[in-house]
């Protein structure tokens, strides 16, 4: 708690007044406050931002100087903009995900469960794949993986997992039961409609109910390690309901090699920062293909995972060549991870299976402060 003297405290009190935009709450109760002094009339006040640089600095350094000039005894108002430190930053994020947890609905998924949201911002960059042969690989590790298939639209895992003529069904408690395909617990609306060809003609709100339904009232086992959620593309309310119902969430970005994608998929990591969702990091999928004779060709160009990844301050996790086992693997309901886990795809799904647990450590070997040293490693390497 800051020492406020007789004449700072006017001021500390009208900083009570100011909310930061994005979290609702004041910046004083945020410790956003670093300093705060008084001389001749004249109010010099240090504000903490998470960046120096955030997009909302103009709001909140006026809405101090609003509300601190508006004091009788202030002739005008110094405000110095300066950027939190590391421990300073994790600490906000934990207080906000604390809040996010307390007043999230309950759901069915465990509160350790380790929650990986696939996620680009548009379609055909391979998500479903990725989340398939990802959850599939987490599984082979020895760990107990449910997949949930939130694209309510463009659902494509029950074919994916050979899952094609399976329904859900409630189970003694009123429960829906998770699919078992392959080992791993799979949730999907391929799985309660009549046939794949069905089209959802569902608004956006029932997109988000379909979720919440997916993730209250679905049995997942309480001892689940990890839940992969193969999100739909774009920004919209199936993300932020993930945001808003599993506060734990993070996720994971995919893009493919060119440009366009690269920035489009910038796009949901900015929609994971506003709802406090940590990026975990990229995977570049479609990488490259190489030919039986050996040479390479680099179909949708090259380097756009890295940079974003760059870009993003997190690690790039995994390059997916082009396999056409992926596709087929798709289509068969074999994925290349099972039916060919010596094809080159597969072998990098392996890797990237076990880079993520060592970034998000299974429940039972958690450790902050191991976490966030395998992540300084990691960012370490890109330099």
């Amino acid at each position: 708690m800051k020492a406020i003297t007789g004449q700072t405290a006017p001021i500390w009190e009208a900083l009570r007044g100011v909310l930061d935009p994005e979290l609702g709450e004041s910046v004083v109760d945020l410790d956003m406050i670093k300093d705060v002094r008084v001389d001749n009339g004249n109010a010099s006040i240090s504000v903490a931002l998470t960046i120096a640089a955030c997009p909302l600095r103009d709001q909140i350094e006026g809405d101090v100087v609003r509300k601190v000039a508006s004091l009788p005894e202030i002739e005008s108002v110094d405000v110095a903009i300066v950027a939190m430190t590391q421990a300073e930053r994790t600490a906000l994020m934990e207080r906000v995900r604390r809040r996010a947890r307390d007043n999230a609905g309950a759901t069915r998924v465990h509160p350790i469960t380790r929650v990986i949201a696939i996620s680009s911002g548009k379609g055909g960059v391979g998500k479903s794949s990725v989340s398939v042969n990802l959850a599939l690989a987490l599984a082979g590790l020895g760990h107990k993986v449910g997949l949930l298939d939130a694209d309510i639209w463009g659902f494509s895992i029950p074919r994916m997992v050979g899952a094609r003529d399976t329904s859900l069904a409630a189970n003694s408690d009123g429960l829906i039961q998770p699919a078992n395909a392959m080992g791993i617990s799979v949730v999907s609306t391929g799985l309660i409609v009549e046939d794949e060809e069905t089209a959802l003609m569902w608004r956006g709100l029932m997109l988000s109910k379909a979720l919440e339904q997916f993730l209250r009232d679905v049995g997942w086992a309480p001892d689940l390690g990890y839940l992969i959620i193969d999100m739909p593309p774009g920004t919209g309310d199936v993300q932020m309901a993930l945001a808003r119902l599993l506060p734990q969430a993070e996720m994971i970005v995919v893009t493919t090699p060119q440009k366009a994608a690269q920035k489009v998929a910038s796009r949901v990591a900015d929609m994971a920062r506003r709802s406090f969702m940590p990026v975990v990091g990229v995977i570049e999928n479609m990488s490259g293909f190489t030919a039986r004779d050996g040479e390479r060709y680099n179909l949708f160009g090259s380097g756009g995972g890295n940079e974003l990844a760059g870009n993003l301050g997190v690690p790039l996790i995994g390059e997916i060549p082009l396999d056409p086992e992926v596709v087929i693997g798709g289509d068969d309901g074999a994925p290349v991870v099972r039916a060919r886990p010596e094809s080159p795809a597969a072998l990098v799904f392996a890797a990237i299976a076990k880079t993520l647990t060592d970034l998000v450590p299974p429940p039972s070997d958690d450790s902050c402060t191991s976490r966030i040293a395998i992540l300084e490693e990691q960012l370490a390497k890109m330099d």
